[in-house]
């Protein structure tokens, strides 16, 4: 059973995801716990290949191949999220057209989204669309294809066509990593396939992605940045990143 960090191992995650590596005795100092406790939530995460273990330290395990589990990244920086989530909620206006991909953070963006009205949402996202259906103003269009079951996303051809007979208002996607050149990723390659069609019939093109998606690698290159409007994320972005925004002409928002 994959691994749900506690809110302390979380907390140690976000500090190696924040620096890229941290020292035992510097974990130990801001968590303000023994190190034999850092200890002990450094062999569990690394157990379940969140970090890798170097001496007297540890630091992200990044694999350019694989996601970490699906209920791991539920966990994973919830809070901040939730606060992308509320600040892509404000600039959804009622009785507009989505389209909504798979992911954690656009499952919180459905939930802030059950007292709009006047919605029409069309997701290859299971989870999107069994919340989006208690909001009653709200018209769920559910695409056909293969379903993951790891995750309840609707990735295949099938997908692709469907979504290729709409044009909605807003298109907003998830994604795995942004390389420091800007370049969006993702890890499945069918997956990445549906989010080009959901970017190609989008009249704006908005990215969620929390602080720990840059400079984290994947396999799969989805787009440039020039080829999005809007990036919501939920800390200040690093070095590099506030120069590629501006060349490229994408607002980025700073969830509060």
């Amino acid at each position: 059973m994959p691994m749900t960090p506690n809110p302390r191992q979380n907390r140690l995650l976000e500090e190696v995801r924040t620096h890229g590596s941290a020292s035992i005795e510097a974990l130990a100092a801001q968590l303000e716990v023994t190190l034999q406790t850092v200890r002990r939530d450094v062999q569990r995460l690394s157990e379940a290949g969140l970090v890798a273990r170097f001496h007297g330290g540890v630091r992200l395990a990044q694999s350019t191949t694989e996601n970490i589990a699906y209920r791991q990244r539920q966990a994973l920086n919830a809070e901040g999220k939730a606060r992308i989530a509320r600040a892509i909620a404000k600039r959804v206006p009622n009785g507009c057209s989505l389209l909504l991909n798979i992911g954690t953070t656009i499952e919180a963006v459905a939930r802030e989204l059950l007292h709009h009205t006047g919605l029409r949402v069309i997701t290859n996202n299971l989870n999107v669309a069994a919340i989006l259906s208690d909001n009653t103003h709200c018209e769920v269009i559910v695409a056909g294809g293969v379903v993951r079951a790891l995750d309840r996303g609707i990735v295949g051809e099938m997908t692709i066509e469907f979504i290729r007979q709409f044009k909605v208002d807003i298109g907003l996607i998830g994604i795995s990593g942004i390389e420091p050149d800007g370049t969006l990723r993702d890890f499945d390659y069918r997956e990445v396939q549906v989010a080009r069609a959901i970017m190609a019939h989008s009249r704006e093109v908005w990215v969620a992605a929390d602080h720990s998606k840059f400079n984290r690698p994947a396999i799969v290159q989805l787009a440039p940045l020039k080829d999005i409007d809007m990036l919501f994320t939920d800390g200040p972005l690093i070095d590099g990143f506030p120069g590629l925004m501006t060349e490229a002409g994408v607002e980025c928002v700073v969830a509060d």
